[in-house]
């Protein structure tokens, strides 16, 4: 989970994340790696031994919730061959505005950025997508989405990823820019979103 949430790291800086010492967490991280769960990659790090980072591995990633993906991939193939293209666009801005006014009901309450952002997270969280915020020090709100429980849909449609990012910028306000930075679906380890008052 650990590092789900935080990207490959060192024994040591996941034993500083766990609580525990850096022999503790490599000892933890080999079983892992034997088990196919982790690989480490190691890395040059100026004199002496190359630094080794653990990251997960595909068998890993598969452990997370894909929300029976082979079924949404091949409805949505269904959809788009039986009824066309409009008829999926129809659909996904159906989701689209369904899931706007679950968030805008959420947010009701929420007048400041960081508390709608807060909002926001907490209710991608639950829908499964790992999701944190932070404020940068530039001022700036990073929204970090660690999973993507609808990936395998996303890769068939980029409607959903399109439709995503539109509803952000609906409940999160006109005056509110926002940059997707990673993307899952574009090869990335997550999503992560650069949200900042325009």
């Amino acid at each position: 989970m650990t590092l789900k949430m935080h990207g490959a790291m060192t024994a040591a800086a996941l034993g500083d994340k766990l609580g525990t010492t850096a022999e503790a967490a490599r000892q933890q991280l080999v079983r892992l790696g034997e088990d196919g769960l982790v690989a480490a990659e190691s890395r040059p790090a100026g004199r002496g031994r190359p630094t080794q980072r653990w990251a997960l591995t595909e068998a890993a990633q598969a452990r997370f919730p894909d929300t029976h993906a082979a079924l949404t991939v091949e409805l949505l193939d269904s959809i788009r061959t039986a009824l066309g293209e409009d008829a999926l666009n129809r659909v996904i801005a159906r989701r689209e505005t369904e899931t706007r006014r679950t968030y805008e009901a959420a947010m009701r309450d929420c007048s400041q950025l960081n508390e709608r952002v807060a909002a926001l997270a907490a209710m991608r969280t639950a829908e499964g997508y790992m999701a944190e915020w932070q404020e940068r020090e530039d001022g700036s709100l990073l929204l970090t989405e660690n999973h993507c429980p609808i990936c395998a849909a996303a890769s068939a449609c980029q409607g959903f990823c399109r439709a995503e990012l539109q509803v952000f910028k609906s409940v999160l306000g006109p005056s509110v820019a926002i940059d997707r930075a990673e993307h899952i679906v574009s090869g990335g380890r997550r999503c992560t979103y650069i949200i900042k008052e325009a």
